[in-house]
């Protein structure tokens, strides 16, 4: 029985990880996936070179990354029509997440992503069409950096904020010293072109085409419904998507408290 009435259910950032894949060239990832009522669920997995570069990660990595969450601060009010505090030490665990229900061709995906703000200057903008994502980046001085930037951030953003229907991103370019020294807005649909002339640019439609291969591909090689059973899907860059199915409890990610729940929801 699919009591949820969706093929898939996942996070925002691994649907992120799948659609930019074609143009990835140094990380690779690991997504395990079980059936489940008819559903897949879909969940990341760590990879060895991922855990080894979060565990050396110097002090300044460690800074730049807490100043993305302090550049939200910064612009952000904690309620409407409030101004910024930044004072105060940021919590990193502090989150508000969107619910999203949609489709990719013969596909339906249920889908979670933390959402940064929203506009409330237009009360007339909706979610989704009022949120608005924030994002940090080394100031660009050179157009080698300029092209690098297009070609293996920009995708990244365009990805993570066209799956919910985030339309708008601001970033905060930081100086060498990490101060963010100047902002530009992108509108999430037009990132495209900016890169669109480029040599080697991504291309939009490669990243939605391989996505749903890759679910299909998901759907084809996972037939058994079994919340015990993982398989676990790994791409490198320049090999082939593999695959290894895994019975014990190694890889389990759905808990017992939800599996009972469904099962009581079934029964009744």
């Amino acid at each position: 029985m699919d009591q949820l009435r969706t093929d898939f259910i996942t996070w925002r950032g691994h649907l992120t990880k799948i659609l930019t894949t074609p143009y990835e060239n140094r990380e690779g990832w690991l997504l395990a996936v079980t059936r489940f009522n008819g559903t897949y669920y879909m969940s990341e997995v760590e990879t060895e070179e991922a855990r080894r570069q979060r565990e050396q990660r110097t002090e300044m990595q460690e800074e730049l990354m807490y100043g993305g969450y302090k550049f939200e601060q910064y612009l952000c009010a904690d309620k409407p029509g409030g101004n910024p505090n930044p004072e105060g030490v940021v919590n990193t665990n502090e989150a508000f997440c969107c619910v999203v229900r949609t489709r990719l061709n013969g596909h339906s995906l249920v889908f979670s992503g933390e959402v940064d703000c929203k506009d409330d200057s237009d009360p007339r903008l909706k979610a989704p069409q009022c949120y608005v994502e924030l994002k940090t980046s080394r100031e660009i001085y050179s157009p080698n950096q300029e092209r690098n930037f297009h070609r293996f951030k920009l995708i990244k953003w365009w990805a993570q904020s066209f799956l919910p229907g985030v339309p708008r991103i601001i970033a905060g370019f930081r100086d060498d010293n990490g101060v963010v020294v100047s902002l530009q807005s992108f509108e999430t649909m037009k990132i495209h072109h900016l890169v669109k002339n480029e040599r080697n640019c991504w291309k939009p439609a490669v990243c939605l085409n391989f996505c749903n291969a890759f679910l299909s591909f998901v759907r084809k090689i996972v037939t058994r419904d079994d919340h015990r059973m993982v398989t676990l899907f790994s791409w490198e860059p320049g090999k082939d998507i593999s695959y290894t199915v895994h019975t014990d409890h190694t890889y389990t990610f759905i808990p017992d408290w939800y599996v009972d729940n469904m099962t009581l929801q079934e029964g009744s």
